[in-house]
């Protein structure tokens, strides 16, 4: 097993046999907020994380929902001064 840090938290990276073999273990360790990142072949392919974080992540609004909800009014926004050619980049 490997551990991965990101900035949120610790992640464990298991290949997919060992997990199988100790699925209660990984189970318990992801709902004691620790998840686990199932790799087969060395890719990474799936990800054990407790029920509530689940739930917690899966009503996150995408950035699109949050910039049409957002209470801007027109004048909030910068002019537009017509197409963007590949030299304004």
């Amino acid at each position: 097993m490997t551990t991965v840090v990101t900035e949120a938290m610790t992640m464990h990276e298991i290949q997919l046999r060992d997990a199988k073999a100790t699925l209660s273990a990984v189970v318990d360790q992801a709902l004691q907020g620790e998840p686990s990142v199932i790799t087969r072949h060395g890719r990474p392919e799936a990800v054990v994380l407790g029920f509530e974080e689940w739930k917690r992540l899966s009503q996150v609004p995408s950035f699109g929902r949050l910039l049409m909800e957002a209470p801007l009014d027109p004048e909030d926004l910068p002019s537009r001064t017509g197409s963007l050619r590949e030299t304004d980049f």
